[in-house]
């Protein structure tokens, strides 16, 4: 195995923003004179005790007495080894280039923030959408996580542009104090995008567009990518409010048979193995009025349930065919062994 060259890991401590990886963790950071200050997220941190220094690019906490440059805090946050750790910085050039404040400066004075400042709802919506998909595909860690549940296939992350959230949105806006800066998050927010803390509503989470006819934003969907998230913090996210529209709507029209998931991770599995006739509900309780219409009105007479073989799954399941049945189609049961769901059958056999 070739040795790590000293000039790749003074680059690496030079070039990699020390900041801008907290910051991309999830933490928020306060400015405290110099330096900045969070929550440290390797121990029970009551009161803040993580330090990042900027003019350093150092980071400390005085709480659990860890402490180093970027590279470290990869090796801690990520529990990899060295090597890996210098593996996924160099694989991941989000983290790379200028610490988070100087690139603000830059997007500003440039014009390249990713949402225009006077745009509709929808079309925030369609440029957050579009700033997602493009962090997916130069983020590492999202792109492993994919790999994991069978889903790094390219068309399928192009086609449903898939996205990823991971708080750099906040970095290319105009600094929240200014009036711009100000406004646009408190249109985001409305959007349900952002909350009420400041905080991206989806950080940290492959991101599931649903589109109507139009191209319009109806949905969001957002699951956590990471498995070491603090006790009680959901994996499933979507927008404030009833669930609009139905994914992969397109694939519902001339047909007469579809596949009906529970989730949108499962009819994900279902597309990448050839079945492009799925769609997904929101839950084993989010079959929609807006999934009852498209179905009636593409004709469909057959639907395949692909719930979860779980006794809620079942329960669902049965419960939904005797509402399909009454409407006047065919419902047929796809049977998973007990306790799994299609994607996780799907990583089981070969082929899936």
């Amino acid at each position: 195995m070739p040795r790590i060259s000293d000039a790749t890991l003074e680059r690496l401590k030079n070039e990699v923003s020390v900041e801008r990886l907290v910051a991309s963790a999830g933490i928020e950071l306060r400015k405290s004179g110099k330096d900045f200050i969070g929550a440290c997220p390797f121990h029970d941190d009551g009161e803040p005790s993580l330090v990042v220094t900027t003019t350093k690019n150092l980071w400390h906490c005085f709480g659990c007495q860890c402490g180093g440059g970027p590279i470290d805090w990869v090796m801690k946050f990520e529990k990899v080894s060295f090597r890996r750790a210098v593996e996924l910085l160099q694989a991941d050039p989000s983290l790379a280039a200028q610490a988070a404040e100087p690139l603000k400066k830059s997007r500003e004075q440039t014009g390249t923030v990713p949402v225009a400042l006077d745009a509709d709802d929808q079309d925030l919506l369609r440029q957050t959408v579009a700033y997602y998909h493009e962090t997916l595909t130069a983020t590492a860690e999202a792109q492993a996580y994919l790999k994991t549940r069978g889903l790094d296939h390219p068309e399928l992350i192009a086609h449903f542009q898939l996205g990823y959230a991971n708080r750099t949105l906040g970095v290319q806006l105009p600094e929240k104090t200014r009036k711009a800066g100000a406004e646009i998050r408190s249109r985001l927010e409305k959007l349900g995008l952002y909350r009420e803390t400041g905080h991206e509503h989806f950080n940290g989470s492959l991101i599931v567009p649903v589109f109507d006819e139009h191209g319009n934003v109806t949905e969001l969907y957002g699951r956590k990518v990471r498995s070491d998230l603090r006790k009680g913090t959901p994996l499933h996210l979507y927008l404030p409010g009833p669930h609009r529209g139905v994914w992969n709507a397109e694939a519902l029209r001339g047909a007469k048979e579809v596949i009906l998931c529970e989730a949108l991770i499962d009819a994900m599995t279902f597309w990448c193995a050839g079945f492009h006739n799925v769609t997904a509900a929101y839950g084993i309780e989010g079959f929609t009025d807006d999934h009852v219409a498209a179905f009636k009105g593409n004709g469909i007479e057959r639907v395949l349930i692909a719930y979860d073989c779980d006794e809620p799954g079942n329960r669902a399941a049965e419960k939904l065919a005797e509402r399909l049945q009454a409407m006047g189609m065919d419902c047929y049961r796809i049977q998973f062994p007990h306790g799994m769901d299609a994607n996780e059958y799907a990583l089981k056999v070969t082929p899936a």
